[in-house]
């Protein structure tokens, strides 16, 4: 195989990320119903920070407190319990993007495989267990836990050295995210996939090494350089 290092982003990458549901979830558990309109309002806050958070401007845990301290006021609890609540949610409906399972599968013996994500810690080790993944990576590299983000080049460097510094030549990044996830594994000179899904326009000022629309795509493509 061309590669001997294959790592993934987490979210829309390999796992479905449907914010929407979970936090419904979350509501649910404590008996509250939570609408459409009720996230709408939620991502107008949720949104930009993770954008901050990408440009390296804002924290993880900044994160954590701000896009529920409106919530944490209203139902008089703490942005840290809610926080909880809502990443035990999202681990409990998690499930994974069509063809992930049969690409990790089929890459097993054939290339090292890594997670990269911009996720939080605490719900990466409960995914992974719940999907029978733990010890399909050799590494899982966690922003939270590095102190920076994709696509800063600080975290592809941190993994690097995880993995022992292998032949950069030798290593592909694969994400969902033109602007972390790509981007960063450029500007780390690292050889990228896109998986644009949901056929997003291209940006010119960014150019993968590939780019799929689903998982079994990367699949021939990985396999046929075996």
């Amino acid at each position: 195989m061309k590669y001997d290092w294959i790592l993934f982003d987490a979210d829309e990458t390999l796992f479905k990320f449907d914010a929407f549901k979970g936090m419904q979830l979350m509501f649910q558990r404590m008996g509250v119903e939570y609408t459409r309109e009720d996230f709408e309002q939620y991502q107008k806050v949720n949104k930009p920070l993770w954008v901050d958070y990408q440009n390296g401007t804002i924290s993880a845990e900044d994160i954590k407190h701000t896009r529920f301290k409106g919530y944490a006021q209203q139902f008089n609890t703490t942005t840290a319990e809610l926080n909880s609540a809502f990443l035990d949610a999202m681990a409990d409906i998690c499930s994974m993007i069509p063809q992930a399972r049969e690409l990790l599968e089929a890459l097993q013996g054939k290339a090292k495989l890594g997670i990269i994500t911009n996720g939080f810690t605490e719900l990466q080790d409960v995914r992974l267990a719940k999907m029978g993944l733990s010890d399909m990576f050799e590494h899982v590299i966690i922003s939270e836990e590095v102190g920076v983000a994709k696509p800063d080049v600080g975290i592809f460097s941190h993994a690097m050295e995880k993995m022992g510094l292998p032949d950069k030549s030798k290593v592909l990044m694969v994400g969902d995210n033109l602007h972390s996830d790509v981007l960063g594994g450029v500007n780390f000179g690292i050889d990228t996939c896109w998986l644009n899904a949901a056929e997003q326009p291209h940006c010119q000022d960014i150019t993968p090494s590939y780019t799929v629309k689903c998982l079994s795509e990367l699949k021939a493509i990985l396999l046929a350089t075996a």
